[in-house]
């Protein structure tokens, strides 16, 4: 039997990269997935196409998780079309990168508004839905949480708070079988970093040079351990974060 046969997943931000990754892997074990997307709705459109031609059942819905009232139709669309909620995997997210001296309320807030508070009001969605066996919640956080780059201060604030965010969960809603956990992915090779042009030259050699592991990640290094905290694998697991990062810290 597969591990999660019978399941309904929310994936954010699963249109691409990880997000997208990540989909794919639950529905393989069973899931049924609402693949979540901002703006990119042929890349959504896609990856529910993939799940569906391996049999698999899959959504697509656009809702930007940093407001409210997208989030309340997500959770609306998921219930509609599937019955339930067991899984929410946030993986939204933005970064930019700024010299302290070019941080704006703008630059605090574009990644502040997504990364965090749509985090947390996203749970607070999925809360409502899980039934009283409970349910799973895995953050996608990033290991610039704790290694801290220069000109990422406000992107590396984001990550921190998504970091105490789950532990702090994790406490709250464990009584309610809720387990809350996170993974923290070195460089990861998507979309977003071949847009951003991270994915070759400097910064890139700079990224493997210091990895143990001698390369950085694919969408499909982080992806299978979404499943494992999703699945009863896990069930003794909560408030935990694994790093997932060739060994870099």
């Amino acid at each position: 039997m597969k591990k999660l046969e019978g399941k309904v997943a929310v994936v954010t931000g699963a249109s691409k990269g990880i997000g997208a990754s990540i989909a794919k892997h639950l529905a393989a074990e069973g899931a049924a997935v609402v693949v979540n997307y901002a703006t990119s709705k042929e890349g959504a459109d896609r990856v529910v196409a993939e799940i569906a031609g391996k049999g698999g059942k899959a959504l697509a819905v656009q809702a930007n998780v940093a407001k409210q009232a997208d989030i309340d139709r997500l959770f609306a669309e998921t219930k509609k079309a599937f019955g339930k909620l067991d899984i929410l995997v946030n993986n939204a997210g933005v970064y930019e990168f700024s010299p302290v001296e070019g941080v704006t309320e703008a630059h605090y807030h574009k990644q502040f508004d997504l990364n965090v508070l749509g985090l947390i009001l996203t749970s607070q969605a999925a809360v409502k839905h899980f039934s009283p066996a409970g349910g799973s919640i895995v953050n996608i956080s990033s290991i610039v949480s704790t290694l801290a780059p220069p000109n990422a201060s406000v992107y590396s604030g984001t990550k921190g708070a998504v970091d105490a965010v789950t532990k702090s969960l994790a406490k709250e809603l464990g009584p309610r079988k809720i387990r809350v956990n996170a993974i923290n992915p070195g460089m990861v090779e998507t979309e977003g970093v071949h847009a951003a042009g991270m994915a070759d030259g400097d910064f890139r050699k700079r990224q493997e040079a210091e990895t143990p592991l001698g390369r950085i990640g694919q969408p499909e290094d982080i992806a299978p351990a979404v499943v494992f905290f999703a699945s009863a694998d896990a069930s003794w697991i909560t408030g935990e974060t694994l790093v997932i990062a060739g060994g870099l810290h």
